[in-house]
């Protein structure tokens, strides 16, 4: 369809009045899920008779842009229904995990046993789950974990109990658990994820346990699966098992009937829905149409050791942003923007940090499909194609789209004033 589109519109030609599949391209690509694209040139022009015209530099963008136009012009479906049964059945593990943890003695909480048998658990369910349901000829997994601890001798102990939870939890399920898995099975499973990514091909993104520190207070935590296809996030789910269904701001810890558990995702093109963990029935959601930066609260990472407190602190100030910081864990940040329970996401990491992309790929997705705007620090898009790391510049940002210019003049601003103090 692009490419007759192309021919057409290089001709200086008007193009007949848009499909409903193109105009469901052209708006995901003005709503910023393809937020590389240069905006100047998105607006769709149109004449007295309302037919659509489009420019010549906007059909030499999408021209450029060939994999970001196949991932719009294809459906992931299959992929979506897999990734989230998978996202699903590890949450229910980690919520196992997690329960156990802290119904024992306080001593007990500050070892990491537990958290290390879930993230393994974890990433064994999603990788033997993807692999049952779309094949294991060509899969790729980028992930965390790898099983060279759990090889060694001091490992076998913890090995066996992640076997023990995986088998128990894909049998709970009914449907993956006829044959139980082995040891060699889960180590196997396990470094399914070693694969490096980059720019051809498809490759699955995961973060088993995304918010370690969390999962063990007992507070936010994700597990976060996205798909890249030529390089591009195409498909992104966050299962937060701690998340409440309302917003984070009415939510009452206290009232039973105040639930927790939820289930984003995101496919390009499609908008971002979210559900209960349980299977409710998914609503559609959308980040805030806020414009005023003084109404603005904004998330940032709960750990000081992961972000610059401080210089979030001054962009607030400079954005005139009068609430206190929301500080939460884990990806659980990007589903709770994404359906408008804040304005602004800043993560400032530390000097020499470097950004892994199993850390923002499916959360990217859905805050973009959600109508959000997410870049670096200097407004350049995320870059998934790279492999396992993201080269970006200082730190990233997200918020909607009024909101970006001030933003991203504040950031500036911030940043050149903490380089001149140093």
């Amino acid at each position: 369809m692009f490419n007759k589109f192309y021919t057409v519109a290089k001709a200086n030609k008007p193009i007949l009045p848009a499909t409903p599949r193109m105009e469901m391209a052209i708006s995901t690509l003005s709503s910023g899920t393809i937020n590389s694209l240069t905006r100047k040139t998105l607006p769709l022009l149109t004449t007295k008779n309302t037919k659509p015209l489009f420019s010549f530099s906007l059909c030499l963008t999408l021209k450029a842009s060939k994999s970001t136009l196949r991932a719009v012009s294809m459906s992931y479906d299959k992929e979506l229904a897999a990734a989230k049964n998978a996202a699903s059945l590890a949450a229910r593990l980690c919520q196992k995990v997690q329960k156990a943890l802290l119904q024992s003695d306080v001593q007990s909480k500050s070892d990491k046993s537990p958290v290390t048998v879930a993230d393994y658990g974890s990433q064994t369910v999603v990788s033997v789950v993807l692999q049952k349901e779309l094949g294991s000829a060509s899969f790729s997994l980028v992930a965390e974990e790898d099983s060279g601890d759990l090889r060694k001798e001091e490992g076998k102990v913890t090995l066996q109990r992640i076997m023990k939870l995986v088998n128990e939890t894909l049998a709970s399920d009914g449907t993956y658990g006829n044959s139980p898995l082995s040891e060699e099975d889960v180590l196997v499973a396990i470094d399914s994820g070693r694969s490096e990514g980059g720019p051809s091909g498809q490759h699955w993104v995961l973060d088993p346990i995304d918010g370690t520190k969390g999962f063990l207070r007992g507070d936010q935590y994700a597990i976060a699966l996205g798909l890249l296809d030529e390089g591009k996030v195409v498909l992104g789910v966050l299962a937060c098992p701690n998340l409440p269904l309302s917003s984070l701001a009415s939510h009452n810890p206290q009232d039973d009937q105040d639930k927790v558990g939820c289930l984003f995702y995101a496919q390009v093109g499609s908008g971002t829905y979210m559900q209960s963990l349980d299977g409710s029935t998914p609503i559609k959601v959308h980040v805030t149409d806020l414009d005023n930066p003084e109404e603005a609260s904004f998330f940032e990472s709960f750990e000081a050791a992961h972000s610059l407190h401080d210089l979030s602190s001054l962009i607030a100030k400079k954005l005139g942003v009068k609430a206190p910081p929301v500080r939460i864990d884990s990806q659980a940040k990007y589903g709770a923007l994404s359906r408008g329970d804040g304005a602004i996401y800043l993560r400032f990491p530390h000097k020499g940090y470097h950004e892994k992309i199993w850390d923002h790929a499916a959360g990217y997705l859905v805050v973009a499909e959600a109508g959000g705007v997410v870049s670096d620090a200097a407004g350049n898009p995320l870059d998934f194609s790279k492999g396992r790391y993201l080269d970006l510049h200082e730190g990233i940002i997200v918020t909607n789209q009024k909101l970006m210019p001030a933003l991203l003049k504040a950031v500036k601003e911030s940043l050149n004033e903490k380089a001149s103090s140093l």
